[in-house]
């Protein structure tokens, strides 16, 4: 029995649109042609960013091209109590800090925290709040350098000297922190991402190592640009996916993968069971991104 254990996790900022359906369907075909299981996790951690109606837009959109999830939807907005958990852990190791100090105030300073600030130590809480200073907890960088073996990208060498958030001042919990978390609680094997988080792993590999728990295997896909050479997204106004034509949409992403598909399938399924028939993970352009041209 295979022990791979994949996941989609969106953000509900918005519906899906083609490069989150790419980011979707690679790590789909990743874990089921490993015979393993694919877990969706709806990464709501950060209530102020989330649209109304996001969630549920996304769960239709997967079911609409088949990309069917084993286990519960995971929601971070319910695991606040595993994250604290863990953040009491990461303190009792000493590797977290009390920081008082703002973003455009570390960038004024060229990275060195205020005076009063210092990376003080957790038990130190109580006296700066004291003083009407509201602290985001940290996490203490120590090793600087990270390497790590990409399924995909190959050998991947980042410095990163950095200390970063893990509970933000408002009370909300860091994507680093919640991510490490989740994929520890669900007993993730395989990270199957785009490579606009490749700056995020040396992070997670840092938590990892701090908590002695063996990192899941990391694969890093390129992300789909449009016209303007800029990532899919939201903010670059990539339209939501149209449910209504879920074969073309998914014939649209076996082209950009090059997938030998030579009949037309005539129903999803079958759609997907050609792709798994001829999937290899060497399909993935091993590159940071990829042009996309829009099909009629």
């Amino acid at each position: 029995m295979s022990l791979y254990r994949g996941r989609f996790a969106p953000s509900p900022t918005g519906p899906l649109h083609l490069g989150s359906l790419f980011a979707a369907l690679i790590s789909y075909l990743e874990a089921r042609s490993h015979h393993g299981k694919w877990l969706l996790r709806i990464e709501d951690v950060d209530a102020q960013r989330e649209q109304l109606g996001a969630r549920q837009a996304i769960i239709n959109t997967l079911q609409a091209h088949g990309l069917c999830w084993d286990e519960t939807i995971s929601f971070q907005s319910d695991r606040s109590h595993y994250y604290e958990k863990i953040l009491k852990q990461l303190a009792s190791l000493k590797y977290t800090f009390q920081c008082p100090c703002s973003r455009k105030q570390l960038i004024d300073s060229n990275g060195q925290h205020l005076s009063f600030c210092q990376k003080l130590a957790d038990t130190q809480r109580v006296h700066i709040q004291s003083n009407n200073f509201k602290c985001a907890t940290k996490f203490k960088i120590n090793e600087t350098q990270f390497n790590w073996i990409d399924d995909i990208l190959g050998l991947m060498s980042f410095k990163h000297s950095e200390d970063f958030v893990l509970k933000r001042k408002e009370g909300f919990y860091a994507y680093q922190l919640a991510v490490v978390c989740d994929d520890i609680e669900q007993g993730i094997t395989h990270v199957v991402r785009g490579s606009d988080l490749l700056d995020s792993t040396p992070m997670q590999l840092a938590l990892f190592q701090s908590l002695k728990i063996k990192p899941p295997t990391y694969g890093h896909f390129p992300i789909l640009l449009n016209d303007q050479l800029q990532k899919l997204s939201k903010q670059t106004y990539a339209p939501a996916i149209n449910n209504s034509t879920p074969i073309k949409n998914l014939l649209d992403l076996f082209t950009i993968l090059k997938l030998p598909i030579k009949n037309k399938p005539a129903t999803v399924a079958e759609a997907l069971q050609m792709a798994l028939q001829v999937w290899d993970k060497h399909y993935i352009p091993a590159i940071k991104s990829l042009k996309h041209t829009p099909t009629v």
